[in-house]
């Protein structure tokens, strides 16, 4: 299959069954992002003790 014969089969893949759906909050994805990666800071520096 040639990618010019792939791109209608992709756009209907991409759409998916209902089409416009509303899409994640960026600012809720962003905030849960960063309490995870300072939870993961936090438990990495409590278990670093090799001083």
């Amino acid at each position: 299959m040639s990618t010019a014969a792939a791109l209608p089969v992709l756009n209907l893949l991409a759409e998916g069954e209902g089409g416009n759906h509303d899409s994640l909050n960026p600012l809720l994805t962003g905030g849960a992002a960063l309490v995870i990666l300072l939870l993961l800071l936090f438990v990495t520096t409590r278990f670093n003790r090799d001083r």
